[in-house]
């Protein structure tokens, strides 16, 4: 591991709220994948705490896609980022 490296991993504090985001949507994308779907990140909106996310293939067409979304999805970028007031799907 390079200085750099070191720097990047004891500094998680210096990521912007988009790459916070991302990375909660990296720990979550391998369940949605393994349903048949995945999720994308479209924006991230600091000034209104609202995150817009695209659900892809089975994800987009199901029916229980809401509550992926809302019990899944916003519910953990919400305990990891407090700031998060919203994940909606476009």
């Amino acid at each position: 591991m390079t200085n750099a490296d070191n720097q990047t991993a004891a500094a998680p504090d210096t990521l912007t709220v988009t790459q916070r985001v991302e990375k909660v949507l990296a720990k979550i994308r391998p369940y949605i994948q393994s349903d048949g779907g995945d999720i994308s990140l479209v924006s991230v909106s600091e000034a209104s705490g609202i995150v817009e996310v695209k659900l892809h293939g089975a994800c987009g067409t199901c029916p229980s896609s809401t509550a992926t979304l809302k019990g899944g999805v916003e519910r953990m970028v919400r305990a990891e980022i407090p700031e998060i007031k919203q994940v909606v799907a476009i």
